[in-house]
């Protein structure tokens, strides 16, 4: 294995490391991962030993990296695609076709695709069914259809699945959209975007009238700065929608004259026509930088020339040995062959070179950098055309009058024009999470570093826990080079202090030279004003982006980018009432009064039909309520015995008396590995946790609590104190401080991933 770190070895163990069902280790090291995915990538071509070796050359090193699904799935007998991206065929606005889609977004799914739907198609709510006497429940109520199908789908294996919605904003039920995560249990599975049109835009600078459309009719009219306040302020508060700028897309789609686009992938970065398809990779910037750390460092650009045009190779490649969940989606890839070729570990790269993530010379260098991807990218790929023959639908003149083609050098634009291209559209910046932890943990494509320097908590085979420091890859470079002591340099810039136009600089920055798009989180403080945040969408759409997205920490999705504080100590015993004894003078728990004072409180779980009600006893004793018994009642029995175990245990406990409030700890920091649901604004791990604070607001009330139980490693208040936003956990291993990076959640304890990137 290469000198890495920790995390990445783990990383790869978890999930790109080839096993039997039964446990046993297919891929005794990494270089056996880089030979069977190299191998298989390989297959298609003439001489499949001979790509096989040059495939491996740009795979070691972590250089080249390909996207998950590929690692996981190339060289495998599994029935899995090798494509990260979809968007699903347009919906019919009838009950059959709307079904007919519910079951292929779930093959989609269950094969590992993340996918897009665009539910402008659907009728509004209130609108006549003709032929049935009924109303129609309109497109969001749909999407709830399919967020319970993803996760069913979700729960039937190791992947969460991953989904994105748009709505038209002229559709009538705009409003309802912009509103629906409003509802802290609502639309867990799905990213929502508003499809945003120029004239909107327009209709938004000029002050001017909006009307809500659908099928040639209009439904109402309103301000149309209102409905972009209304998208601003639901953004604010709860961190959706995105915005997707769709006129900007289909106008610079270098296939517009054979498509149109109205939605993309989950995370955003690729807009894709109906049962479009796309496959993802990598070049990892940080691994081709020369002398870092000095003045003289730069990235190798002949390096990268050569390793770019290995990757088009290697992804066009992909396509052809991919299985597909439908048939329409591999015939839609072979006719267009889209690849996203994009980067990993911009900032970290920046860093090495001494520069600082969102500077001027940062814009230099990355319109550089990705300059030099691009041209490479369409060379080698009409290269391959002139070897294997161009893309099924390409149009020598339209495609050479398209706005990308336009900006090539002159002399690429001729080799185009003489052999065809072989990929319709080469570029875009994906969510890289996972493979950049992999690779020693750079940065996650081209956004800024997250944390250089974190602790994380590991299981150890015997159930306890060791803390492991995880350190940015260049951090860890730079502490290697000059020492712990050594103080770090302007370039050392993280994405807790960066300003809205630092991300946007450099979003827009690339965009220049990515002809798909790009996904990136702009990241904000939760103190930032309303004021100082209403014109980011607007300062994107300015600057050129094709969409954008935000992050601040609320109270409703949760503290996603909050790191412990310094000096945390959760749940020190000074922080609680002194415990009661309870014990007889034989050390034996005291017997049950005939009558004791209570309270029962009602639970609703959000996946349960039946409340669960939760009664606890107390003893009195020199003046004090202890709690001394509980019980658990439900009319639904799904979880009848394992209520009842509970029960007993727990009054066990509290029948010996103590400091009973670690039973409080234990409950809260239960995770269920299909992710908990949210109640109240605030994120609950599993329904455990939820009885967990139950028994904690009791405490509390009868005064054995003195202040809410910190759930460990959060550094925040328990229970239902406090506004503060609490760290959302991982779904997966339970440790608090998910990262929102490039409209993903990201986990850098485990490297759970909630997309499919």
């Amino acid at each position: 294995m290469p000198d890495i770190a920790p995390i990445s070895r783990r990383i790869w163990d978890m999930k790109y490391r080839l096993k039997q069902p039964d446990g046993r280790v297919l891929d005794e090291t990494v270089e056996d991962s880089w030979r069977r995915v190299a191998t298989a990538l390989a297959a298609a071509e003439a001489d499949p030993a001979l790509w096989a070796a040059r495939f491996h050359d740009a795979l070691a090193g972590f250089t080249f990296i390909p996207a998950g699904r590929i690692l996981a799935g190339a060289g495998t007998s599994r029935s899995v695609t090798l494509f990260n991206c979809f968007v699903m065929g347009t919906i019919p606005d009838d009950m059959g076709s709307i079904f007919a889609h519910l079951r292929e977004a779930a093959l989609t799914l269950q094969q590992g695709g993340g996918i897009g739907y665009d539910f402008s198609t659907l009728r509004p709510k209130g609108a006549a069914v003709a032929g049935v006497g009924a109303d129609a429940s309109g497109p969001v109520s749909f999407m709830d259809v399919w967020d319970a199908m993803c996760r069913t789908i979700m729960s039937a294996g190791s992947r969460r699945g991953a989904m994105m919605a748009t709505l038209r904003c002229d559709h009538p039920d705009i409003e309802l959209f912009i509103d629906a995560k409003r509802d802290p249990g609502r639309l867990r599975n799905f990213n929502l975007s508003v499809l945003v049109t120029d004239a909107f835009m327009e209709a938004v600078r000029a002050d001017g009238p909006w009307d809500l459309v659908f099928a040639g009719r209009v439904h109402r009219r309103l301000p149309a700065r209102a409905l972009w306040e209304r998208i601003m302020r639901a953004t604010y508060d709860y961190a959706e929608p995105g915005v997707i700028f769709i006129d900007r897309i289909n106008q610079q789609n270098n296939l517009s004259y054979c498509e149109d686009i109205a939605a993309t992938n989950p995370c955003g970065e690729q807009p894709l026509p109906p049962y479009g398809a796309c496959l993802l990779g990598s070049v990892n910037l940080a691994a081709l930088v020369r002398q870092p750390f000095t003045p003289q460092a730069d990235l190798d650009r002949a390096a990268l020339a050569r390793v770019v045009a290995l990757a088009v190779r290697m992804l066009d490649n992909a396509i052809d040995v991919s299985r597909f969940p439908l048939e329409a989606q591999a015939a839609e890839a072979r006719a267009k062959r889209r690849i996203g070729l994009g980067v990993t570990g911009l900032a970290d790269a920046l860093i090495l070179c001494g520069v600082r993530y969102g500077s001027e010379r940062a814009v230099q260098l990355t319109e550089g950098w990705l300059r030099t991807i691009r041209d490479q990218a369409y060379r080698s790929s009409a290269a391959l055309a002139a070897e294997k023959g161009s893309f099924p639908l390409f149009d020598r003149a339209l495609y050479l009058d398209r706005p990308m083609l336009r900006g090539l050098p002159d002399d690429l634009r001729g080799q185009i024009a003489a052999h065809g291209i072989r990929n319709a559209l080469l570029t875009s910046i994906a969510p890289t999470g996972t493979i950049s932890l992999l690779a020693d943990n750079v940065s996650s494509g081209i956004e800024p570093v997250f944390a250089f320097r974190y602790d994380r908590a590991v299981l150890m085979p015997d159930g306890s826990r060791q803390s492991e420091t995880v350190e940015d890859h260049a951090y860890r470079l730079y502490r290697r080079l000059h020492g712990e002591a050594a103080p770090l340099t302007d370039a050392f810039v993280d994405a807790q202090t960066l300003s809205p136009a630092a991300h946007l600089v450099m979003q827009a920055a690339a965009q220049k030279y990515v002809d798909s798009a790009i996904s990136k989180t702009i990241n904000c403080p939760a103190d930032v004003p309303f004021s100082a945040f209403q014109d980011i969408y607007l300062q994107a759409y300015a600057l050129g982006c094709k969409g954008c997205t935000t992050y601040r920490p609320n109270p409703v999705t949760g503290a996603v980018l909050s790191l412990p504080a310094e000096g945390d100590t959760a749940g020190s015993p000074a922080d609680r009432a002194p415990p009661v004894p309870s014990l007889d003078a034989a050390g034996a728990p005291l017997d049950r009064p005939e009558v004791l004072p209570g309270q029962t409180y009602k639970l609703r779980w959000p996946e349960s039909d039946h409340a669960l009600y939760i009664t606890v006893n107390d003893v009195v004793e020199d003046g004090r309520r202890r709690p001394f018994e509980l019980f658990i009642n439900s009319k639904n029995m799904e979880h009848y015995a394992w209520t009842v175990a509970l029960t007993r245990m727990i009054s066990a406990v509290f029948r010996r008396g103590g400091d009973v409030a670690f039973v409080v700890e234990e409950l809260k920091a239960v995770f269920d590995p299909r992710g908990g649901q949210w109640m109240q604004g605030r994120y609950v791990p599993s329904l455990l946790a939820a009885i967990g604070t139950v028994i904690e607001r009791h405490l509390l009330d009868i005064g054995f609590l003195a202040q809410p139980v910190p759930l460990a490693g959060t550094g925040g208040t328990g229970g239902t104190g406090g506004t503060a936003a609490r760290p959302a956990p991982c779904p997966r291993c339970g440790q608090p401080g998910l990262v929102r990076q490039e409209g993903c959640d990201l986990c850098p304890s485990c490297g759970y991933s909630r997309c499919s990137g």
